[in-house]
């Protein structure tokens, strides 16, 4: 490589191998998004993982018609802007003044009249760069002697973003040391992306009359990125009161809109200085290659049991590697998640995890990719090592989970990392999926088959997860505690408005939330308007994410519809002269018990809270409620994957799936088998076919969707799905949240199904994605290839 290159336009050469000019999400409710005098921003990305900026030569650029202006580092440090926090309280730069830290990171923006206009003006761009060494190996990056990274960080000497642990040490590796056996294995669950239907992008509109700044943006935390933006910008007069977060429709987020990205804040700037509305769009390479990734956790797993294979003991180590900065979303008090829960649905009485946090020329990493908080990678962890520790006591997997499940009865579970497990019924779950599935019949089929030559696995994966994010003791971003908010209007006529600090992104909020109302109330549903996403109208609310949208904010919207139906109560006794204690409730009306004839309907009430409340009472009829749960709760789950392998190819296909889920009471059934479906084709992604690598020289590979492939329909069996319900007893509903249980779950079912398929050749691990020429190789290795 030479020491010092010339780029034109570097950003836009690597786009136009998969589209003339964009490949953009397709449903982009913010794209479609027009405002008068608008203009166009495009994005200048680096080719390299590392490497100084020697020159940015700008003046072709600016020749074409139609450009405006080039945003660089250099321009937005006049105005302190160059580099903002992350929502982990790392630091992360808008545009660089001196060097690149991974490739495709912004390196500077070209603003222009129209869309092509500002590609053509990135194109033109020339950037002179001197390449540096590049570290992608998480493993050296902590070895001794290895280069500081973060050179930006005053006395920092090493590339570890934070060292994170729980549990006690010493106790369990004692208690490893004296077990009579121990399952150990590494495990690597690898950087993927969450690859939304829709692009990220923005709107950013300053109107310089009012000094206010509205962003119309795809975030799924609207109030969350208004405060960062009032941090970031707060010095040159945008405070938080001057800023307004609109999320229209999202095509999807599942933890890759709540970071704030350079594109918004450099957006933001542009219209701030330019005094007209800019749009930004990334188009699908960029997606692919610069936003946020989930994953990227290298683990030791050691599991200790007796030899009638009672489990004794846990540890894990991890290094999880977090790119270039920590920007994941995780709470401040936990660094690495939720992860302590590895524990699973296991009595352990001893366990220890520990992680340490990585720097390395990568993009940032850590979002919570449809988990909540690193809970996929903890139940990837357990659930490997307890088949990698039946294959070693040769127990059949389901009973040695049987064996070791926490009891029904024990319930609420003090775990020995900390965590009190609400309630939960595991051995209920699994034995009900072991009887939809015939778990008997297929052992023997998979003997037959094996006879015969034949590849069948059968995979179990019994999770526990951790959502509803939380407790304010517990749980914060960047100081905000991780309340929701829930704030009900009642119209004179009986119809309602409700406003909500979450953010739907297709869960269906609108139907949900109604229904919560509905059902407190006794208006119907569709008398009822949902709105969310709007700083300007909705109460604060830490948005969207980590299955916390029903925990959370559905139990405020419950609250406060009560608080609506106590008023409504006291409107009634004085409408029918009555005391209080004499009214009894059913959903719509109150009547005076032993005379149902003699009764006032929740809209009578309403009316009369404009019109003749009792004297002395606030008139109207709304309620706000900030609802900060008093503990998590723990849906869980029993899934069973039947898998057949081909010989000739190694392909894996999964010929059956039963998904037995327990989310506590359920709202609305039809959406709750919607989330489950929707999150078991994407847990069939990372285990078989989704990767984001890169080589020694930082170049990605899985930046686009030619060499990054998701699941289709076609990929996916008919999913089998079935319920248990153990409510949880501290939620005002009864319910836990399920929106991620599923991409949790699915991944070491397949897992542990297509190991099963091979244990007969030696074969105790596979690390994902399990792709045909992994398994075809082994098969040769093994001389079992045909």
């Amino acid at each position: 490589m030479k020491t010092s290159e010339k780029i034109c336009g570097m950003g836009h050469s690597m786009k136009r191998k998969e589209d003339p000019r964009f490949i953009r999400g397709k449903g982009n409710y913010v794209d479609d998004i027009q405002l008068p005098g608008m203009l166009y921003m495009d994005i200048v990305r680096s080719p390299y993982a590392h490497a100084k900026i020697k020159k940015i030569d700008t003046s072709a650029a600016l020749k074409i018609p139609g450009v405006l202006a080039v945003i660089d580092g250099p321009t937005l440090e006049k105005y302190k802007l160059h580099w903002m926090p992350t929502i982990s309280g790392d630091t992360q730069m808008v545009l660089p003044i001196d060097e690149v830290m991974y490739q495709a990171q912004e390196v500077c923006a070209v603003i222009a009249t129209e869309r092509y206009i500002a590609a053509d003006g990135a194109d033109a761009v020339e950037v002179e760069y001197q390449p540096l060494p590049v570290m992608v190996d998480p493993m050296k990056s902590i070895a001794p002697g290895a280069p500081v990274l973060r050179k930006d960080k005053k006395g920092k000497l090493d590339n570890i973003a934070f060292h994170w642990e729980a549990g006690d040490r010493a106790d369990t590796d004692s208690a490893l040391a004296a077990s009579d056996v121990v399952a150990s294995q590494f495990v690597y669950v690898p950087r993927i992306h969450v690859a939304s239907m829709e692009t990220c992008g923005c709107v950013a509109d300053f109107n310089s009359a009012e000094g206010k700044l509205t962003v119309y943006m795809t975030t799924q935390a609207p109030h969350v990125v208004r405060t960062v933006f009032a941090l970031v910008a707060g010095h040159v007069g945008l405070s938080e009161e001057r800023i307004r977060i609109v999320s229209p429709d999202i095509g999807g987020g599942f933890g890759g809109k709540v970071p704030v990205y350079p594109g918004y804040v450099i957006a933001v700037a542009a219209s701030v200085v330019i005094g007209k509305p800019v749009k930004w769009i990334e188009d699908r390479m960029e997606n692919l290659q610069a936003d946020s990734f989930a994953r990227d956790y290298h683990m030791k797993v050691e599991l200790g049991a007796r030899k009638d294979g009672t489990m004794t003991a846990l540890r894990i180590k991890t290094i999880a590697d977090h790119g270039y900065t920590n920007a994941s979303a995780n709470p401040m008090k936990y660094p690495a998640g939720l992860f302590s829960i590895c524990t699973g649905s296991y009595d352990l009485k001893h366990a220890f995890c520990e992680v340490d946090a990585v720097y390395t020329h990568k993009p940032p990493g850590g979002v919570a990719y449809r988990c909540s908080f690193r809970v996929t990678e903890a139940v990837h962890a357990i659930e490997r090592v307890v088949d990698v520790l039946a294959q070693k006591l040769k127990m059949d997997p389901a009973a040695l989970r049987l064996k070791n499940f926490i009891p029904p009865e024990r319930f609420p579970y003090k775990s020995v990392l900390g965590w009190e497990y609400d309630s939960g019924n595991y051995p209920a779950a699994l034995k009900k999926a072991m009887d939809i599935i015939g778990y008997e019949a297929l052992r023997k089929e998979q003997r037959e088959k094996r006879a015969r030559g034949e590849l069948m696995g059968i995979g179990i994966c019994s999770f526990t997860e951790i959502v509803g994010a939380g407790p304010s003791k517990d749980f914060d971003i960047l100081g905000l505690k991780m309340f929701d908010s829930a704030e009900i209007r009642v119209h004179p006529t009986g119809k309602a408005l409700a406003r909500f600090g979450t953010k739907s992104q297709g869960q269906g909020h609108e139907t949900t939330y109604a229904q919560i109302v509905a059902e407190e109330l006794g208006i119907p549903a569709s008398d009822i308007q949902v709105e969310e996403g709007d700083t300007d109208t909705a109460p604060y609310g830490l948005g969207t994410y980590a299955s916390r949208s029903t925990p959370t904010s559905g139990a405020a919207a419950a609250l406060a519809a009560r608080k609506i139906r106590a008023k409504a109560k006291t409107i009634a006794a004085h409408l029918l002269e009555c005391s209080e204690v004499d009214l009894d409730w059913e959903p719509g009306k109150f009547f005076v018990k032993g005379v149902p004839q003699k009764s006032k309907t929740i809209q009578e009430c309403a009316f009369a809270a404009y019109t003749n409340m009792p004297q002395g009472m606030e008139p109207g009829m709304e309620a706000t409620h900030y609802y900060d749960p008093p503990n998590l709760t723990f849906p869980f789950g029993s899934y069973i994957c039947v898998v057949d392998i081909d010989r000739g190819t190694g392909e894996v296909k999964v010929r059956r799936f039963v998904a037995v889920d327990d989310c506590g009471n359920i709202i609305n059934p039809m959406i709750v088998d919607g989330q489950i479906h929707g999150g078991l084709a994407q847990g069939v992604g990372p285990a078989l076919y989704e990767e984001i690598g890169y080589d020694e020289d930082g170049n990605v590979f899985g930046g686009s969707f030619l060499d990054y492939y998701v699941p289709t329909a076609l990929e996916c069996p008919n999913w089998e799905t079935a319920k248990t319900v153990t409510p949880s007893p501290h939620h005002p509903l009864g319910a836990k949240g399920v929106g991620e249980s599923a991409t949790v779950g699915a991944p070491p079912a397949i897992v542990n199904a297509v190991v099963d398929a091979l244990s007969h050749l030696g074969v105790t691990h596979i690390d994902i994605p399990i792709t045909p020429e992994k398994v075809w190789q082994l098969l040769k290795q093994k001389g079992a290839a045909e």
